[in-house]
């Protein structure tokens, strides 16, 4: 996990993502005439490492004049975040499990990468994220499907992935990569099981997480 990827350049959130995320912003901006324009535009960034894409979003909108129009929410397990330059009044870094953690309410953009590589109930993260979406707000995480597993320790494979689509996911199986447009409550005929850590490295070269789940009948 790259835990201090940048906003823009090379090592950035708009290389990975093929856009920047204040573009997703401003769009939400502009669709304000909403049902609550006076709203703000929010990203929340799951797995968000030191925060420091986070920090450079918050003074980019700041000297865009658009402190008070968006909020910027970045969530990690370890509280190793950068410092902050300056008092940044729409950023919120918080210390806390993916898996536990809510917001209190929805946003424009919800990223999440190459963090879910390291959770354990992976699908859980992903059904309850696209429940915190606006209604034209955008999910995209890095998963790699081939670490959900079944109790037999084979992945859960295509029947998976239709499922996933058929709930309105889209998954991009070059760059191992599901998204999804617009809130949504999704219900996966998966059961928890537990994680194994000892999986070894996955496609990245980093020791990841094997989640296993049951199919329910």
């Amino acid at each position: 996990m790259n835990r201090e990827r940048q906003l823009s350049g090379v090592n950035s959130y708009t290389r990975e993502l093929g856009f920047n995320p204040l573009e997703v912003l401003a769009a939400g901006l502009v669709g304000a005439g909403r049902a609550e324009p006076s709203a703000a535009a929010g990203w929340l960034d799951l797995c968000c490492g030191t925060g420091r894409a986070l920090i450079q979003a918050a003074g980019e909108l700041r000297m865009a004049g658009l402190t008070e129009r968006t909020l910027l929410v970045g969530v990690d397990l370890v509280d190793a975040f950068d410092p902050l330059p300056s008092p940044l009044s729409n950023l919120e870094l918080i210390c806390g499990s993916v898996a536990n953690w809510a917001p209190t309410r929805t946003f424009e953009l919800i990223t999440c990468l190459h963090g879910l590589h390291y959770v354990g109930d992976k699908l859980a993260v992903l059904t309850r994220a696209a429940g915190w979406l606006t209604p034209t707000g955008r999910l995209v995480a890095d998963l790699d499907l081939s670490s959900i597993r079944l109790p037999d320790g084979r992945p859960a494979g295509q029947r998976l992935t239709a499922r996933l689509r058929a709930e309105g996911f889209s998954y991009d199986p070059r760059h191992r990569r599901i998204s999804c447009t617009g809130r949504r409550e999704v219900r996966l005929p998966y059961s928890y099981l537990g994680a194994d850590d000892r999986a070894g490295a996955n496609y990245t070269g980093q020791p990841a997480v094997h989640s296993h789940y049951a199919e329910d009948h």
